[in-house]
């Protein structure tokens, strides 16, 4: 692993961290909060597995 792609992850992991710390209480009677934040998880979560492939993949 080379340091760029340590970086990546790094920020890619900050990233969702912070999304999940700003998240707060959610109104689970709200289907569009709710598919909001399952849109953004599916995101942060396809940045993750790119972040973590191997280089040569």
């Amino acid at each position: 692993m080379d340091a760029m792609q340590s970086a990546e992850q790094a920020v890619i992991i900050e990233a969702a961290r912070a999304y999940v710390e700003d998240i707060g209480v959610i109104d689970m009677t709200s289907a569009g909060v709710l598919a909001g934040h399952l849109m953004s998880a599916e995101v942060l979560l396809r940045e993750i597995v790119a972040a973590f492939a191997p280089i040569n993949a």
